[in-house]
Order: C-alpha cells, then sequence, then structure tokens
C-alpha cells in the first residue's frame, strides 16, 4: 500500500512496479492507495465547528465542485481559477484535520508535535494509532481487506517523510489487530534510513522487513521465487481509474534507478552509493505502448534523476504516442536547435533541469559538469522548439558567496524569457557527503533518523542569510517574480506541464 500524504495526482508507480512483478510470477496480491482514500475520506468529512469563516465557508459548499474542476481541462486554461480551485481544497483539510488534532495538507501531514526525523515519535504513532486522523478510515478499510483476502504479508511502500507518521500508526494498527500477518517496508524513505550512517535498525520488531533499493527482487524472495530478470511492466490496473487529482491520466514510469552522471558532489544519491541501473531502451517503448493500451495516458511522468543519453534518443527513434516529461541534464545536445526539436516531435512537452546556479566556479564545485553558458544555450534552444522548462536553482551550497548567488539572480533575469518555471531551495548536506567538503557539521535538532545536517558555511553564508536574499532580493526582481507566479501550488512540477498551452509548447489540453 502506499499510505498517506504525498500528492494525490498521479498514482504511486513503486507498488504499481511490485504487483508487475508479482504478477509476472502469479503471487496473489492486492494494491491500496491509501494516500488517494484517506485523502478523499478527510474531504467529504462532515463539515467542523472551526469551518465558520468565509473562506471556510466558501470552501466546503463548492467541495463538490472543486473535486470536479481538479479534473477538468478548463480549469487548466487559467491559472487563477486553479488557484482557488487547489487553496479551496486545501482549506478543507486544513479545518477538517485540525478539528481532529493534525494539520493535514494535499502534500503534508503533522500531529501531536510527532517528527518523521525521530524512530522514538515513530514508534510513538504506531502505539497511538487510535489518535492518527485517519484511523476511522484505515482502521475499517483494512479490516475489510485482510478478512477477505487474508494476506500473509502487508508492505508499505514508504517515499516521503510526509507518510511516515501516518505509516507507522497503520503498522501499529495491523501490529496490533492482526499479529500474525509479517510487515515489509521499502521504497525512497526506507532506503535513505538503511543508508545512513545513523542507522541502527530502530524499528526491530515492528516491521519485519525493510528493503533498501528497488523492491522487486527481495520482495519476491519473500516467496521463494528468486529470479534474474530486473525488468517487470508496471501494473497500474487495480489502482483507482479517474480518481485522481489532475485532469487525466498521468502515467509514472522509471527507466532507471540512481543517475547515469552520479558525481554531483552534493547528491544524496551518490553519497548513498546508490548504483545506476537502466531499463533497455526498448523495453521501455514496449512498456509504455502496453501501459499506453490498458491505461490510456494523457501524459507520461519519467521519474528517473534523470533521461540518459540513449534513453532519448530511443524515444527519438521510436515516440511512444504519448505526451512526456521529466528530468534531464543538460548537456551539449540539448543547445542543438535541432536536437531540441526532435525530442519536441517525440512527445516532450517539458524538462526539469537542475541547474543550480548561475555561477561557474559554484558549479565546478558540484562537479555538475555543465557550464553557465550551456545553461543559457539549451534554455534558448528548447523555448524556440516549444519544450517548457522548469528549472531548479539551489543556494547556500559551501562554495557559494553573496557575490556567487547574485551571479545566479543575474543569470535568471538575463534568460527569464526562456524559463518557465523556477524551483529554488536551500542546500542541505546530506549526512552521508558531510566528510566529502571537510567542514565543520552540528545536527539541526535531536533526530536519529535526519538525513542532513548543518554545517559551518566557509563565508558565513549561511541558511538564515541564503534566505534573507531569497526574500528580499531574488523574489522580488521583477523578471523572476512573474516566472515564480507560474508554478502550480501543491502540485508544482506535477501539474506545470497543463499549463504550457500559451506558449510555444502547445497545449496538452487542447
Amino acid at each position: 500500500m502506499h499510505p498517506p500524504v504525498s500528492k494525490p495526482g498521479e498514482p504511486p508507480a513503486g507498488i504499481a512496479r511490485l504487483s508487475g512483478a508479482l504478477k509476472f510470477h502469479g503471487i496473489k496480491h492486492s494494491l491500496l492507495d491509501a494516500n488517494l482514500e484517506g485523502l478523499l475520506y478527510l474531504l467529504k468529512s462532515p463539515r467542523p465547528d472551526n469551518a465558520g469563516d468565509v473562506w471556510s465557508g466558501r470552501s466546503f459548499r463548492n467541495l463538490d465542485n472543486n473535486l470536479r474542476l481538479i479534473k477538468n481541462p478548463e480549469t487548466y486554461l487559467k491559472m487563477d481559477r486553479y488557484k482557488r480551485v487547489v487553496r479551496d481544497l486545501g482549506r478543507v483539510l486544513e479545518k477538517v484535520s485540525q478539528a481532529g488534532g493534525a494539520d493535514v495538507g494535499l502534500a503534508n501531514y503533522q500531529q501531536d508535535g510527532l517528527s518523521p526525523l525521530r524512530s522514538a515519535d515513530l514508534i510513538a504513532s504506531s502505539e497511538r494509532f487510535v489518535r492518527n486522523i485517519f484511523y476511522p478510515y484505515f482502521s475499517a478499510r483494512l479490516a475489510g481487506i485482510i478478512h477477505r483476502e487474508q494476506p500473509q504479508w502487508i508492505g508499505f511502500s514508504l517515499n516521503y517523510l510526509s507518510q511516515a507518521i501516518c505509516a507507522f500508526a497503520m503498522i501499529g494498527f495491523v501490529r496490533r489487530e492482526f499479529p500474525d500477518i509479517k510487515i515489509v517496508a521499502g521504497g525512497g524513505l526506507v532506503t535513505s534510513w538503511v543508508n545512513s550512517p545513523l542507522w541502527k535498525d530502530q524499528f526491530k520488531g515492528i516491521i519485519d522487513h525493510l528493503v533498501a533499493g528497488p523492491g522487486e527482487k527481495q520482495l519476491l524472495s519473500l516467496f521463494g521465487v528468486f529470479d534474474k530478470e530486473n525488468n517487470y511492466t508496471p501494473d497500474y490496473r487495480t489502482l483507482p481509474d479517474g480518481e485522481y487529482l489532475s485532469p487525466g491520466v498521468i502515467l509514472p514510469y522509471s527507466a532507471s534507478t540512481g543517475c547515469y552522471w552520479n558525481r554531483c558532489s552534493f547528491c544524496p544519491e551518490k553519497a548513498e552509493g546508490s548504483r545506476y541501473i537502466p531499463v533497455p531502451p526498448q523495453t521501455v517503448i514496449s512498456d509504455l505502448e502496453m501501459l499506453n493500451v490498458s491505461s490510456s495516458p494523457m501524459l507520461v511522468h519519467f521519474l528517473d534523476s534523470a533521461l540518459s543519453p540513449s534513453m532519448m534518443d530511443t524515444l527519438i527513434e521510436k515516440s511512444p504516442g504519448i505526451p512526456w516529461y521529466g528530468f534531464a541534464r543538460v548537456d551539449k545536445r540539448l543547445t542543438e536547435y535541432g536536437f531540441c526539436r526532435q525530442l519536441k516531435k517525440s512527445g516532450c512537452v517539458m524538462l526539469k533541469l537542475g541547474l543550480e546556479s548561475g555561477d561557474q566556479g559554484v558549479l565546478d564545485d558540484m562537479v555538475k559538469g555543465l557550464s553557465v553558458e550551456m545553461s543559457r544555450k539549451a534554455l534558448k534552444a528548447l523555448k524556440k522548439a516549444g519544450i517548457a522548462t522548469y528549472v531548479y536553482l539551489l543556494f547556500g551550497t559551501p562554495s557559494e558567496t553573496p557575490g556567487s548567488a547574485r551571479k545566479t539572480l543575474e543569470f535568471t533575469a538575463a534568460n527569464s524569457e526562456n524559463i518557465d518555471f523556477l524551483n529554488l531551495a536551500v542546500f542541505n548536506m546530506p549526512l552521508a557527503a558531510s566528510g566529502f567538503y571537510g567542514l565543520k557539521t552540528r545536527f539541526f535538532y535531536d533526530a536519529d533518523l535526519s538525513l542532513y545536517t548543518d554545517f559551518s558555511h566557509p563565508a558565513g553564508w549561511g541558511r538564515r542569510e541564503v534566505k534573507k536574499f531569497l526574500d528580499n532580493e531574488f523574489r522580488r526582481h521583477r523578471a523572476i517574480a512573474g516566472i515564480l507566479k507560474n508554478d502550480p501550488p501543491v502540485f508544482t512540477s506535477n501539474h506545470a506541464p497543463f499549463f504550457v498551452g500559451k506558449t510555444p509548447a502547445g497545449s496538452l489540453l487542447s
């Protein structure tokens, strides 16, 4: 199952991949997107007493209509209307959850002051599961499935910190009510925990089996299946159809795990020693053709850390016939209009680009393998070809100074006409990479599951100073402020491709 809370805009790819492997070997199983179901359960709860203000009143009155509008393509033709719908849905969740002692949004969860960064708090959540805001939903839902299916194992796909508290509440419920069932947990967050230097098997006795990295083979081994096959076609067919909060079916797909570049000094994947494992490009095309028939997606979301050059070549040679987007590394080919035009013809509507900085010295220190000039040329070529760009910038790295940050501001402003969306992030030092820089580090607070550490910046360019710069200078620049207004709230890059209709990228919704 996929536990609450994460963005409910597309089906969870992790459990779909596991389902494909289990189905291939004839192992009976079922899938549960408890995130989607749980959020819909909260949204449709009775209006609480704390919702008497004007905004809340409007949000509850228009709830059913807003749930229809978030799935209506016409909503995405006007950003102001879209933002109102998303914020009103969030307001309903906020008021309902606050009445139950929690703070829940479309992509966040907080309750009882519990932190997903402390194992003691997650264990406490498993022991106090009746206090979880989703308890009325998951207690009835899980009991029904368990009585009907009689499973030997229950698996939790745990990818985001916002899922951890709820996942452990559900685990605690299963442990208490169905003690004979074994529990397995995997996913991106579990992988990061297990690979952390702080890991001490904190959940022994609560979780029977933890899976780090790709889970298909490890899950199959629990059932005595030892297969050399690495690639299984994901199976989304038993997940809800038409219920996700998007204007059509978005199909998430991983053409690889890890990163083919795997050199960036700040990258958690490199720090954790994640291996790059690609799916053969022809297998990707075959999978997408099969999934196109079974799911009729409007859009393919490639989940790769970066689409490899060979994968891009294959997409150009044999287009899947479905619009697509994903992360890409800037290289020489992306600076060429002809190549970008070929990508556009293959179905590419948007690329997410980790440009990180507009200062060459900072990029070199990061081992990004790109130049500021390459970034400029790529943005220009992609815009000309009609491919939207979602640009990621990173501030506060060890080699950045206030002067470096202002070079990034100047670069962004100078190229603003060729940037469609922006994501601004403050650097977090991965725990496993802290030794790379030789800097004095310190924990943010007492958190044995933390994946990052604070550090003393050589130039005094700390988090507080970086945030002040972003708020007082970067975001206030007129050209940059205009780009930031384009970002879809909450769903961000997941919904961004639906807002490129007024750019040369053309409209997915036309």
